[in-house]
């Protein structure tokens, strides 16, 4: 399940459109069917509920189909009509054609959270604060909640997370007598080791991908996006960019990373070989081990990401997705106590049990499911450390409004390091230019 989306310009440029008209991020006026600012109670969400009607949802995140399933026993009265519209991008695309021809608009939509921000702003999405979903807050863990917000206001409920881990092949690193990395110099030092040991192993693969290079920016500290409303700065020349700019500059010039993309079959080939050591990923990736590289099962554990100093516990988001209402869905009140229901009900333990990462507090800080045994990583228990991540994930980060558009031009920019003389500095100089630009032309203030 690629976390990193790429989409074309032309469906970039529809978000965009309509963002740029929609204003600023403190969309308040979005207050769901009670309208007026008026606050929509939980008595009248179930009392919806009970009276029953039709709900659409868009969405492909697998295990919500029994989420369904469960909520139709539930609420009988309700039938709930899961759509399946294609996997981020297509979605997107799909969500935006509906809503320019004002009709077909589903009342739920998937919405990745580096993607949320440019449809909350959009006005494409309903303000939950209309709901008293601002109460919730202490249900979730920091990272994905502060995803959902942009400009004030709350514009779904967090579905799953992403607290990243480095996963190494233990095998491997024994055999090598690698030591698991605790920062990201001992990293570098540990790509060598391996690589000069076995030329045909590498410590890692990347070829370009902006999701891994945001979230290690994020743990480093890094603020290269600063948003208020629709006046946005981009600067990849601050403290944490340059930290992560430094070791991976280091790790491209020096051949350290097998040139093979994410995602395909010689990707998992090589974790299941051992000829890709380590994978620095959201703790969602474990059953993509399972599935993809069985020839990796027992030889692999999971640790805590490196840390950019020494001593620290920073960790980052890399994926997730939320469950948002539509501004133009029909039905508001069903989809809101669905929302409830999946994200923060009796939902999230039927998607945990089908192999979803949560993200709510209460699960993560759950004694049985902290205890789970992980047959792949030789019955590590591995929610521990994927918990711990969640709870040091850096505050404070953003994602453009306009970051759909910024990823789809990653790797005409940046990716340019990876297969050239570019440096990496000036990669993302590039992508930081382009990015502005872009957002200029779609009427936000871009410095």
């Amino acid at each position: 399940m690629s976390r990193f989306i790429k989409v074309a310009a032309a469906a970039s440029a529809a978000v965009l459109a309509l963002a740029a008209c929609g204003g600023g991020g403190d969309d308040s006026s979005s207050t769901g069917s009670a309208g007026g600012g008026a606050t929509v109670t939980d008595a009248q969400v179930e009392a919806a509920l009970q009276k029953g009607g039709t709900l659409t949802v868009w969405a492909w995140e697998p295990t919500l189909s029994d989420v369904v399933t469960k909520f139709q026993e539930k609420y009988p009265n309700v039938k709930v009509d899961l759509v399946n519209a294609g996997t981020g991008d297509k979605q997107y695309t799909a969500l935006q054609n509906a809503i320019a021809a004002g009709k077909g608009v589903p009342d739920v939509g998937q919405i990745e959270y580096y993607a949320l921000p440019q449809f909350a702003i959009g006005k494409a999405l309903t303000n939950l604060n209309s709901y008293g979903a601002e109460a919730l807050k202490a249900d979730f863990n920091p990272g994905p909640w502060n995803s959902v917000n942009s400009g004030g206001g709350v514009y779904g409920l967090p579905m799953d997370s992403g607290p990243m881990a480095l996963f190494y092949n233990k095998e491997v690193f024994d055999k090598h007598k690698i030591e698991v990395p605790k920062t990201w110099t001992e990293y570098l030092e540990a790509a060598r080791k391996l690589h000069k040991a076995d030329p045909k192993a590498y410590i890692t693969n990347d070829t370009g991908d902006a999701g891994l290079t945001t979230s290690l920016i994020w743990q480093a500290g890094g603020k290269p996006y600063q948003v208020d409303g629709t006046n946005v700065t981009i600067n990849f020349n601050d403290a944490g960019s340059q930290e992560f700019v430094k070791v991976w500059q280091t790790l491209i010039t020096e051949k350290l990373l097998a040139p093979i993309s994410s995602w395909s079959d010689q990707w998992f080939q090589g974790m299941g070989n051992g000829s890709i050591a380590t994978v620095a990923t959201g703790a969602w990736m474990p059953a993509n081990f399972v599935t993809s590289a069985p020839a990796g099962k027992g030889k692999w554990r999971a640790a805590e990401l490196p840390q950019w100093t020494a001593g620290q516990n920073a960790s980052a988001e890399n994926g997730g997705s939320a469950l948002s209402i539509m501004e133009k869905g029909a039905n508001k009140e069903l989809a809101y106590g669905f929302l409830k229901y999946a994200n923060d009900g009796d939902g999230v333990q039927v998607r945990v049990d089908g192999g979803a990462f949560p993200a709510t507090s209460k699960t993560l800080a759950d004694p049985k499911w902290l205890g789970d045994e992980f047959e792949y990583f030789g019955g590590q228990k591995a929610n521990e450390i994927f918990a711990k991540s969640a709870q040091n994930v850096v505050t404070g980060w953003s994602y453009l409004p306009f970051q759909v558009y910024s990823n789809s031009v990653f790797n005409d920019t940046v990716g340019k390091a990876y297969v050239s003389s570019t440096t990496l500095a000036d990669g993302l100089k590039a992508w930081q230019d382009q990015s502005a630009k872009y957002g200029n032309e779609q009427g936000f203030t871009v410095k």
